[in-house]
């Protein structure tokens, strides 16, 4: 089992710490932030009042699994930087326990019915597990980010809350 609670400075290291590489850091957080990740580049991130981060806690003994925010929009909320920091905890079925709370805190908290979110095609895992939450790949809407010499697919999925909840 696993919680989520707010994220905050103290654990901006640890963050910090699980990316290795730009290529990590391009898949966790897409063009916004520059390798290496520092804590003044997280700090500018989280001052925008519209995006809430979390840590995801391991509801046994405390230690954290991994990170995630919702970025608010008037009229979406973006699932993103959805990340479990330890590598072997991953498979594990923490991404869709995590998918799960926020899916769960926007539908409590907020007014936003639509919900999105931005995968690479190559992350089949990912796909696999916001499909099984609900999300489908919206066919309008692709992305192209350069990675080096490489051109990584990026797929946007969206999800409606208000049809989530008559289904379930």
């Amino acid at each position: 089992m696993i919680y989520l609670e707010k994220f905050n400075q103290t654990h901006y290291s640890e963050l910090i710490n699980s990316i290795s590489d730009a290529r990590e850091l391009m898949q966790f957080a897409g063009p916004e932030f520059m390798f290496p990740l520092t804590e003044g580049q997280i700090k500018k991130s989280l001052s925008d009042i519209n995006r809430i981060a979390f840590r995801v806690v391991n509801a046994s003994n405390g230690s954290t699994i991994g990170h995630c925010e919702i970025y608010f929009t008037d009229d979406f909320a973006k699932l993103g930087r959805i990340l479990i920091m330890d590598k072997t905890q991953r498979g594990k079925g923490f991404g869709e326990q995590i998918v799960k709370l926020l899916l769960d805190f926007i539908s409590k908290n907020r007014k936003q019915t639509k919900v999105e979110l931005n995968v690479f095609d190559f992350n089949v895992n990912a796909i696999k597990c916001y499909e099984k939450a609900g999300f489908v790949i919206n066919p309008d809407k692709k992305l192209i980010r350069k990675v080096e010499d490489e051109s990584w697919i990026v797929l946007n999925m969206i999800l409606d809350l208000e049809n989530r909840i008559k289904k379930n």
